[in-house]
This record gives structure tokens, sequence and C-alpha cells, in this order.
């Protein structure tokens, strides 16, 4: 089958219904049109495991009991190559921010720091997040968006999910961003998954940039941060695995702005036919978006932060064999593209260790993926 290639009237502002992209490294699928949709990942589940779906796609929100936006497509295409418009976007307007937040979220980090290092206290880290809001002249083209994210980093990441599904605020929005965060991957019984936590700028000098790494590989505070993720993660993935291989310390690796710890996973599952959205829901969310212990980062973020969305939850598809691969929704922004708006988000994790004013700094590193995709500079 193959993709459904949008209209030039659809195209100003708009979205082709159902619209779905993922570009990897190694391949890109697309899909378009609904057969069916679902708001909450067991359906979607049953209906992969049933037959009645070949495959969903979609994305799964951070907020568990959320709507979803997760579709079974009329058309799905997988090569193996990084996506390329199916025609030239329309160009990008001119972006005027409209709220920076950055007072509020000082505000919020010394609030979690406090609560952090408050006697008795069990939260070790919680995640906070803060948006950014632009808007243009003119309506925006979410498939431009998402070629300049996939053009502007050499690993070709980058992800696009009509947000219609899921209903309520988020009809004729769009989803869209270029996250290096792997939550899971399936080919037969072989799992894959790759947490990034603990991140540090990068550096146009390449000697100061090589210290930043270096420094982030000796940060005792973030390699307890990614220490936090690597075990959630081995415990979520261990009923469902016979083997899994974890290395005993984090790797370094970047994206255009940033050097994080990463930890490269591998696992063989019990039972192939486990699906890789069962697999996302069980390891959503890590410690990586929202903190540990996870109950009471989650109860901390809702108190501090309110309703995040789809940011900080999984994008990806899965078909009816169990294969897929789901990606932490990170590095992203919410387009109303016939409004000529977009939000975008950025996160960090505070510890007891964290300093406000370098959270703040974190977030305009991060905000940099989409921020640069749209010509906009802090």
């Amino acid at each position: 089958m193959s993709t459904q290639t949008s209209t030039a009237n659809e195209r100003i502002g708009m979205r082709t219904s159902g619209r779905f992209v993922l570009s990897r490294p190694h391949g890109t699928v697309v899909a378009s049109g609904v057969r069916q949709q679902f708001t909450d990942a067991v359906g979607a589940i049953d209906a992969l495991r049933s037959g009645a779906a070949d495959t969903v796609v979609g994305a799964v929100p951070f907020a568990a009991g959320a709507p979803c936006a997760l579709t079974s497509p009329e058309k799905i295409c997988f090569t193996t190559d990084r996506w390329t418009p199916p025609s030239a976007p329309r160009p990008l307007p001119v972006f005027v921010v409209d709220e920076l937040r950055e007072r509020e979220h000082l505000d919020r980090v010394r609030t979690a720091v406090d609560v952090v290092r408050s006697d008795g206290n069990p939260l070790d880290k919680v995640v906070l997040a803060r948006t950014l809001s632009l808007r243009a002249e003119r309506p925006v083209d979410p498939e431009a968006v998402l070629a300049a994210l996939v053009s502007d980093t050499s690993s070709g990441n980058g992800y696009l999910v009509d947000l219609d599904a899921a209903g309520g605020g988020h009809v004729g929005k769009t989803l869209v961003g270029s996250s290096p965060e792997v939550l899971i991957r399936t080919r037969g019984r072989v799992v894959t998954c790759h947490p990034l936590a603990g991140s540090a700028p990068r550096h146009p000098d390449p000697p100061v940039d090589d210290e930043h790494g270096r420094s982030l590989a000796r940060s005792t505070k973030d390699r307890r941060e990614h220490a936090f993720v690597v075990d959630a993660i081995r415990t979520a993935l261990t009923p469902f695995c016979t083997v899994l291989d974890i290395p005993d310390t984090p790797s370094l690796t970047t994206t255009p702005q940033l050097w994080h710890l990463g930890t490269p996973i591998s696992g063989e599952l019990k039972d192939p036919s486990v699906t890789s959205l069962e697999l996302a829901v069980a390891l959503h969310p890590t410690p990586a978006v929202c903190g540990t212990p996870t109950e009471l980062a989650y109860a901390t973020i809702d108190e501090l932060e309110g309703d995040r969305g789809f940011y900080a939850g999984a994008v990806g598809w899965s078909d009816g064999s169990g294969d897929g691969e789901w990606m932490v929704a990170i590095r992203c922004a919410e387009i109303d593209g016939s409004a000529g708006r977009v939000t975008a988000y950025a996160g960090g994790g505070i510890v007891a260790e964290s300093d406000p004013d370098t959270e703040l700094q974190e977030t305009n590193v991060k905000f940099g993926t989409v921020l640069g995709a749209l010509g906009v500079t802090l």
C-alpha cells in the first residue's frame, strides 16, 4: 500500500485525516485515513490482538486516563529511507513569541527542589515541563515543520500525529517533533530501547563541547538521575522478557543541541505476540519524563503543572504481529495550523541538587530543536 498524498488545499495550515509520520534512521512509517480510532490504549491493543486492526498508529498522552490519539489507518507505507515530504511544503511563516513563562517555571522548580530536599520526603526526582507559545500571521503547514525538523538532524528523526482522534481541545491540532529517545522497539522476539536522562548543552567550539560531554559523564547528579530511569525500565520489562541486556554504565549520545547520558537496552520476549504498544504502555511514563517514585512524581506534576497533553507521552506504531516502535514524545510542539499557533514543550528532571536558573536554561536549550525548525531564537 502507498501513502496518501495531500492536496494543495489540505496543506495550507491543514492536515490529511489521520496523518501519521515516524521518521527514523532505519526507515519511515507514513499512514493516513482512519478505519477505526481509539481513545484508550486497551481498546487498540485488543483490536491488534483480535485481528480487528492490522496496524495502530498515533500518540499516547502523558496522563493516565486522558484520551489517546490512536487510529487504525486506511493506508500505510513502510520504507527504509528517512522521510521526505510528498510535495514541496508551503514555506513557514514568520513567528512571534507570545509567552515565555520563565518566571512561572522558575517558581515551579524552586517549589519542587524544596519538596525533594525536605526531611522525610520520599520524592527523589520530578520532571517539570514548560510551554512556550508562538503565533504567526498566516496558517502553518505541520508537514513544513516536520520537514525542517528532519533536515536539521543527521539521524532524520521526526514525527507527526493528527490528534483529532483524541477529541476535545485536540481536534484540529497536530503533534510534531523530533525525539532522540526510543521508548520501545520490537522485531519478532527482540526488544530494544534507549532511555536518555541527564543532559548538558553542546558548544560550537569542539574542545569545549568535548569537555561538556566528559563533565556530563562524570556528573554524580546526572548519573543518579539516569539510574532511576534504567532501574524502572528493568522492573517494567523483566516480566515480559527471558533475557535483558543492560550495560552497567551509561554512554554519551548527542543531538545538535545536547549531550545525553543513554543506555542501550535489549532483550528477548517470552511471548512474541505481545505488541509493542503493550510494552509502551507498561513502560510509560519512565522517570525520564515523570520522576521517581512514579505515583508521587505524577501527583506533583499534576499539582504544579496541570495537563501536559501529549508532551512526554509516546508516539509510534504497532502491528498485529507485535512489531512496532514508540518514541518518547519530547522535543515537540502542538500545532493549530489553521490558527497559526504553536505551543512548544520542554522539560527537565529536578533532584535535590538542581539549580532553578540552570534548569531554566536547560529548557531553553531543549526548545532549540523546535524553535530552530521554526526559525526562532530566544
